[in-house]
């Protein structure tokens, strides 16, 4: 075994994937201290040198990772991943740009690629969003068709709501979040309009209960769909192992026939 495969098995190892995410949470906590003034002024150098201990650890990480894979590294799109987040925080700029010192939280998504548990969520959304375009489509539609009529219905009445075609589809999606639409937006119109809630109830179920749960049911879907290709391809590598060592069984045995 050459010694980039020893530092490939090493990294791989569950203690120090374990280790990785203990950094970063250890780092999230001191990118949290940093917004608090009080804690700053009482132990400020001490959360920066955190800071950079726990960037360096990353920093060393990659390097590692890149003597390992060599120019695989770049083929895992986690690996790339990692590879942006922590490029950020090497950025000069970071110092002294306010906006790029903020993104330095972005390390926090780093226990997505190490924890497998999180990465499955991850690639399950990734693989439903082929199908949520189409849900994104059905529901542009759904909300445009019930902008036009609802500007045509109420935006004389109530131009803050419905006096444009934008006010009317921000109007709705309010109401399709469920947040302050029947006292806030429906009632006032039902006082006008006794019978708006013909328009409004079967937007909200259709919308609301429907649409909503239809994108839920294809990320579900595709998370366990996710988990299923990744069980098989651990149960079939496992069988190869095993079909290899029986191979290396049998060739032993008729090596020590032939001998006899």
């Amino acid at each position: 075994m050459t010694f980039r495969e020893k530092l490939a098995h090493w990294l791989e190892q569950p203690r120090v994937g374990t280790a990785i995410v203990l950094v970063i949470i250890v780092n999230a906590v001191t990118l949290g201290m940093e917004t608090s003034p009080i804690l700053m002024d009482f132990a400020g150098p001490l959360i920066s040198i955190v800071d950079r201990i726990c960037l360096t650890i990353f920093v060393i990480e990659i390097i590692l990772k890149l003597i390992a894979y060599g120019g695989r590294f770049f083929r895992s799109g986690w690996n790339l991943f990692d590879f942006v987040i922590v490029g950020i925080a090497l950025v000069p700029a970071a110092e002294t740009l306010s906006v790029l010192r903020a993104l330095r939280i972005l390390r926090v998504l780093r226990a997505i690629s190490v924890a497998p548990s999180l990465r499955r969520v991850v690639e399950g959304f990734v693989t439903a969003l082929p199908g949520m375009g189409s849900v994104f489509l059905l529901m542009a539609i759904i909300f445009y068709i019930g902008s036009v009529m609802a500007t045509k219905l109420f935006g004389g009445t109530f131009p803050d709501w419905f006096g444009t075609l934008g006010l009317s589809a921000y109007s709705l999606f309010q109401i399709m979040t469920l947040e302050s639409w029947s006292m806030g937006i429906v009632r006032p119109v039902m006082e006008v309009f006794p019978y708006a809630w013909v328009f409004f109830v079967p937007f909200i179920m259709v919308t609301t209960f429907a649409v909503v749960n239809l994108l839920v049911g294809l990320i579900v879907n595709s998370m366990q769909d996710a988990h299923s290709q990744e069980s098989n391809a651990a149960t079939d590598s496992y069988r190869d192992q095993v079909l290899s060592r029986l191979e290396a069984i049998e060739r032993q045995i008729s090596l020590q026939n032939d001998k006899k």
